[in-house]
C-alpha cells in the first residue's frame, strides 16, 4: 500500500492531503460455510464473533445487527412461552431461515472459489456466480486449510525492500498508530499472551524470519538484535487490536 500511494497516477490525488487517521482490523471472512454451531447452553454466538461478515460485499454492520435482532426474538419467545431450554438451538435454524442467512448462502463460495480456482478463474466465477445468477449456481466449494496453515517458508521468499517513509505519503508505523488513539495505561499488564516464549525465536524465525515482524500493523513484534543474540519483543502498548495475530 505504502509503495502504491507512490505511484504517479495515486500520487498526483495525494498531493497536499494530510493523513488523519489510522486503523487496522483482521476481518473473519469465511462466510457461510465459517459458520460454527451458534447456541450453547447459556447463550448465543452473533455478529462477527459467529462470522457473519458477508465476503462478497465486504459488509457485515448489517448482518452482525440481524443475528443480534435473531437472537433477541430467540430469547424473548422462549421467555414469553416460559421455556427454560439449557441450549436455544433453534436460533441455528431462525438464522439460516432468515434474509441473512439466504444472503450468505448466495456469497458462499466467494471466498473458497478465489482459493480453489485463483484469482482470475476464481473472479470470473465470482462474476458469473453473483452476477448473473445472484449465487444459485448448484455448486459448493470448500476451503478446508486454515489461514496458518498457509504460511511458506521463508527461504522460499526473497524480503521486499520499501523505501524509507517520506512523510508525505508514505508513513511509519510508529507516528501512524498516534493517529489511531490507541490508549494503554502505564502500568497495564501486557494482553498479548504467548503459551511458549520459545516459539517466535526458536520456530517461527528460523523457518519462517518470524510473520508477527512483517504482518503486524502497529510495530508491536519486534525481533531485537543486541550482542549477537536475538530477542522477541512484544510492544503491547502500539496494539490497535487488529486481531491478525489471534489468526
Amino acid at each position: 500500500f505504502q509503495r502504491y500511494k507512490h505511484h504517479p497516477v495515486i500520487a498526483k490525488h495525494l498531493e497536499g492531503a494530510k493523513r488523519v487517521s489510522y486503523g487496522a482490523r483482521a476481518i473473519a471472512k469465511g462466510g457461510w460455510s465459517s459458520l460454527p454451531k451458534l447456541s450453547f447452553p447459556g447463550g448465543l454466538i452473533i455478529g462477527c464473533d459467529a462470522g457473519t461478515l458477508n465476503p462478497a460485499k465486504i459488509k457485515g454492520t448489517h448482518t452482525a445487527m440481524k443475528s443480534g435482532m435473531i437472537a433477541a426474538d430467540t430469547v424473548y419467545d422462549a421467555l414469553q412461552a416460559d421455556v427454560h431450554l439449557a441450549e436455544l438451538a433453534h436460533f441455528n435454524e431462525a438464522l439460516a431461515s432468515s434474509w441473512l442467512g439466504k444472503e450468505l448462502q448466495q456469497a458462499r463460495n466467494f471466498v473458497p472459489v478465489m482459493h480453489k480456482l485463483g484469482t482470475f478463474w476464481g473472479g470470473a466465477y465470482n462474476w458469473l456466480d453473483q452476477n448473473i445468477f445472484a449465487g444459485s449456481l448448484p455448486f459448493t466449494f470448500n476451503d478446508m486449510m486454515p489461514d496458518y496453515a498457509c504460511l511458506e517458508m521463508a527461504d522460499k521468499h526473497t524480503a521486499p525492500e520499501y523505501r524509507k517513509p517520506d512523510g508525505l505519503l508514505s508513513f511509519d508505523k510508529p507516528s501512524s498508530v498516534v493517529l489511531s488513539n490507541t490508549n494503554h495505561e502505564e502500568d497495564q499488564p501486557c494482553h498479548l499472551k504467548l503459551k511458549d516464549a520459545a516459539i517466535p525465536l526458536n520456530h517461527n524465525l528460523p523457518k519462517y524470519d518470524e510473520p508477527a515482524q512483517r504482518y503486524c500493523p502497529a510495530g508491536v513484534y519486534e525481533v531485537v538484535e543486541s550482542e549477537g543474540e536475538s530477542r522477541f519483543q512484544i510492544n503491547s502498548q502500539n496494539c490497535v487490536h487488529c486481531k491478525t495475530c489471534d489468526i
